[in-house]
């Protein structure tokens, strides 16, 4: 296979669909969207058999258990797709919407109009949901898109393409609405990113290696994040049971998820009575510590425990790793946050309103939050239906990745005659 001629073709066909993908009604698309919803529930069998091969390819690999739970696609991970489907079918349609309509002096009326950005290339790695999360907000926000998945889940995808272009065609809409492109060659991503003339935007969704390639290459604009260090500050003033709740949810609930908790700080006033009941929880996990000296002190004679350095504060361990450190309050925390996280999530526990709205306007990263795990950073959790994935950038989207995030807005103008004098 000639990879640029056979992306070149892709990317072409992408943009002719994307014009009818725009036009389209939102009766039709939300047609479709109910269609691959009923595919997949009607195939689910066969989409865990060819689930079942890349999960045997990925073991014979020997991948990482992280990156084989991100390939996995259990029965309920099957379910959540559908309903994702369908929560976004019933979600308001963006597209041409008006707002802000304002009369101006010379009698004319200006507003803006919210329109699909038009062709989005999306590249992730081992996760098959995301081929049908992708796939279904893009069709809803009236785009085409072009979906590169990692060679992991080759068989999955190629399943899941059959059921995405069967609910198109049932719709009328065309079949290269949505295109995954069906080559594991790597030279597949360097074409897509490289052809401003088909691509509007890139979302990519892997690790920092797929990422930093990105960032160096790419021609066509991105909306990304390069990595999840996230944080759980646990205040002086915290009520123990929801520290202890969130303090495990937040780093066990997933190890190889972006919004997993990997740094816990903890207010010097609370970390004698906080942490050992922590570390306890930990321990029947057996996560990993990576304290400062203070915590170290605090946790002597609990297992799993290794003094921490200073490249383990800016390290995403996607693993049964934590990092612990004891600060004086809440300024020393928002200081380390400030300086080592990747602007994903964090997360204060406390039951002072003062601290927590501070937390919340001080701390400048995607998502901020009190009293909750870091966990629900997810534009499932979040009511977006599904995510197309975060931004830690802050234009042109940021946070989790839904609906307007892949919408632009136009400005539109109504007169009555006027001409400018």
């Amino acid at each position: 296979m000639d990879i640029k001629q056979y992306m070149e073709q892709v990317g072409q066909q992408a943009r002719a669909a994307s014009r009818a993908m725009a036009k389209a009604d939102s009766a039709t698309r939300n047609r479709a969207l109910l269609l691959i919803a009923e595919a997949i529930e009607r195939e689910a069998p066969a989409l865990r058999a060819a689930n079942q091969l890349d999960l045997d390819a990925a073991r014979a690999a020997g991948l990482a258990p992280a990156m084989v739970d991100r390939l996995t696609l259990s029965e309920a991970a099957i379910a959540t797709m559908v309903e994702g489907l369908r929560q976004i079918v019933a979600l308001p349609d963006p597209i041409g919407e008006i707002s802000g309509m304002k009369f101006r002096p010379s009698g004319i009326q200006v507003g803006q109009m919210r329109v699909p950005l038009g062709v989005i290339g999306i590249i992730y790695e081992a996760r098959p949901n995301v081929t049908v999360d992708a796939a279904g907000l893009c069709i809803k926000s009236g785009n085409a898109t072009i979906l590169r998945g990692g060679s992991e889940a080759i068989h999955c995808n190629r399943a899941l393409a059959k059921l995405v272009k069967e609910g198109l065609l049932g719709a009328g809409l065309p079949e290269n609405g949505v295109q995954v492109v069906d080559t594991t060659d790597r030279a597949a991503v360097g074409a897509m990113i490289t052809m401003p003339q088909y691509v509007d935007v890139i979302v990519p969704r892997g690790g920092k290696g797929l990422i930093a390639r990105l960032m160096e290459e790419a021609t066509v604009p991105m909306i990304k994040h390069l990595d999840g260090i996230c944080h759980v500050y646990i205040d002086a003033k915290a009520d123990l049971q929801k520290a202890l709740d969130i303090g495990f949810n937040a780093k066990c609930h997933r190890y190889g998820t972006c919004n997993t908790m990997e740094t816990l700080l903890v207010a010097r006033a609370i970390a004698p009575r906080v942490l050992p009941e922590l570390a306890k929880l930990y321990a029947t996990k057996q996560v990993e510590l990576r304290c400062d000296p203070e915590a170290m002190a605090i946790l002597a004679g609990y297992p799993h425990l290794v003094a921490a350095n200073e490249e383990d504060w800016a390290t995403e361990y996607l693993a049964a790793i934590l990092s612990v450190k004891v600060v004086d309050g809440i300024d020393e925390a928002m200081d380390h946050i400030n300086r080592y996280s990747s602007k994903h999530t964090e997360a204060i526990i406390t039951e002072d309103y003062t601290d927590a709205m501070r937390f919340l306007r001080e701390v400048d990263s995607a998502s901020v939050m009190v009293n909750a795990s870091t966990r629900f950073a997810d534009g499932f959790e979040y009511g977006l239906g599904a995510e197309i994935g975060i931004s830690n950038d802050k234009l042109h989207a940021r946070g989790p990745v839904g609906l307007e995030g892949l919408t632009s807005l136009k400005y539109v103008v109504f007169g009555h005659g006027e001409v400018r004098k």
